[in-house]
């Protein structure tokens, strides 16, 4: 069976920078199991998986681009203290969810704290970079006509629901 659109595939990968550091890695653990053609992992991910089959193996550069995207600037903003009300204790690396530009949601993070201005950034922390996937697939499957209707894979190694 190949990878292809509606199939759940599981995955053993190691992501690493352009500086060779580990970022993720599911060694040591379970598999990585998405829905192919779902839009749950990157693009440039899956569309280097699609035709593949159970036991191969492929090392993938990503661009930032078909990753999570270009560092963006106007992502970055600096806040009042007074607009975290409720929260005791501010610390840099803590996450927000945050009205975005668009009128959706999305998540932000502290950067710096100064004083009364807290700086945060609605980048993913992964954004403007290039990443390596070392990857093997070991599964794949037909998508469950629940986990096509959810638009992802239920039960072990997915979400749990």
């Amino acid at each position: 069976m190949q990878i292809a659109a509606n199939k759940a595939v599981s995955i053993e990968y190691t992501l690493t920078n352009d500086a060779g550091e580990t970022l993720d890695t599911s060694a040591g653990g379970e598999p990585l199991v998405y829905l192919h053609g779902a839009g749950n992992i990157i693009p440039g991910l899956e569309q280097a998986l699609a035709g593949k089959q159970v036991g191969d193996e492929l090392k993938v550069t990503v661009e930032p681009e078909n990753a999570y995207g270009e560092y963006t600037a106007e992502l970055v903003a600096v806040l009042g203290r007074n607009m975290f009300e409720g929260v005791d204790e501010l610390e840099v690396g803590m996450q927000f969810h945050a009205s975005a530009p668009d009128g959706g949601m999305q998540i932000v993070t502290i950067t710096a704290l100064d004083g009364d201005e807290v700086t945060v950034d609605g980048n993913h922390p992964l954004a403007g970079q290039r990443l390596t996937f070392e990857v093997k697939v070991a599964d794949i499957r037909d998508a469950t006509e629940d986990e096509l209707s959810h638009g992802h894979i239920h039960g072990e190694g997915g979400v749990h629901h």
